[in-house]
């Protein structure tokens, strides 16, 4: 067997679900990896719990790899929400990002500007959502001290160029909102500054997971403003309140959620064994099917049909008098997907079963039955 059918074997979610963008249904080695962290917690047996202070070395080892950032770069956050707002309300300068992106990163931009009132959000102009290098470059000032973006738009599935953007903006932070991504696609995260990301969608980790990875220069440039007692040099600190660690450990609030550590290491490390680039190249295949199949019962597709410009996302955008027509389709032939703003989204990851594929063209025909009478 080969490390790609061993990750592909990991996959035990019923057939039929098409909602990676949403949430990732746990590996079935994320499942092993909680059963066994629960039941070591569960009976607390002596000397046990020292194993759970392991969990935040090792989830950073697992994210270091993954991104290439160095491991003392990185420290554990409860989802990709926190890690963006460390870095907003830590800048100071304006940020120039998209108000189309999710909002996780708009709405950390305008509270970290009305808290702090040293952040200026400046709104990009898109190409109906698309974030892109030239966009960016043409709306630089010189006041301009970061960009942030959104690496997979959760609406369009549209991929920003990260390697473009770095060219276009110098030496100013590029932040990076990477959980429609992460675990997906294989993209140069060391030319960011600031990457953010959970472990509950693409790399199939639950909810609960996520980090923070900060270039040398993201953390000399931001104030860590949100920085608790775990975010000194000194394991615990009594009696004074030390000042923040001059590394990125000082975006870091309180001690981590072991297990959760445990759940997202053990997805990363499914991930790493199989290879990133695999995995992208076989989601690339599962969308392209989806794709087939959307055009054969005439789907409009809205999304990018480019491997390039895209990672799992399929958005379908029928007629606005035909998309209860589709969402009841979808529904009745049991296909998870999500309908937002006169769209269905599909999300496929490497594992797509003939099954699901089956019930996705039963949707379809009877959508396409439908609108013919």
């Amino acid at each position: 067997m080969t490390a790609l059918e061993r990750f592909l074997d990991g996959f035990i979610a019923e057939p039929g679900y098409l909602d990676y963008a949403r949430i990732g249904p746990l590996s079935a080695g994320v499942v092993a990896e909680t059963l066994g962290q629960t039941e070591v917690l569960s009976r607390a047996r002596f000397g046990s719990l020292d194993h759970f202070q392991a969990q935040d070395e090792r989830l950073r080892t697992a994210v270091a790899r993954a991104t290439g950032f160095r491991a003392d770069q990185v420290v554990s956050e409860p989802n990709t929400t926190t890690g963006v707002m460390q870095a907003m309300f830590g800048l100071t300068g304006a940020v120039l990002l998209s108000s189309g992106d999710f909002p996780t990163v708009p709405f950390a931009a305008v509270r970290a500007a009305e808290a702090l009132q040293v952040v200026t959000p400046l709104w990009l102009a898109t190409d109906h959502g698309r974030v892109t290098p030239g966009q960016i470059r043409e709306q630089l000032t010189p006041a301009t001290a970061a960009v942030a973006v959104c690496l997979v738009d959760s609406r369009t599935g549209h991929r920003v160029d990260l390697e473009g953007i770095r060219q276009v903006i110098g030496d100013r932070l590029l932040i990076v909102d990477a959980i429609q991504g992460f675990g997906a696609v294989d993209v140069p995260y060391e030319v960011a500054d600031v990457v953010a990301s959970g472990g509950q969608k693409w790399s199939r980790a639950g909810w609960g997971t996520g980090f923070l990875a900060l270039s040398d220069r993201a953390v000399e440039r931001l104030v860590p403003v949100f920085s608790g007692f775990a975010g000194t040099d000194v394991p615990e600190p009594w009696d004074e309140v030390l000042p923040p660690s001059r590394s990125a450990n000082a975006f870091r609030v309180s001690n981590g959620d072991a297990i959760a550590q445990a759940r997202f290491a053990a997805a990363l490390e499914e991930v790493a064994e199989v290879g990133i680039r695999a995995i992208e190249d076989a989601i690339a295949v599962n969308v392209s099917l989806l794709i087939d199949l959307a055009d054969e019962f005439a789907v409009p597709v809205v999304s990018s049909r480019d491997d390039r410009e895209r990672a799992g996302i399929l958005v379908l955008e029928p007629p606005a008098s035909q998309l209860t027509l589709l969402s009841i389709a979808l529904h009745n032939h049991g296909v998870t997907a999500t309908t937002r703003s006169g769209t269905v989204r599909l999300s496929t990851h490497a594992a797509l079963s003939p099954d699901t594929v089956d019930m996705l063209r039963g949707a379809f025909t009877s959508y396409a039955t439908a609108v013919t009478y």
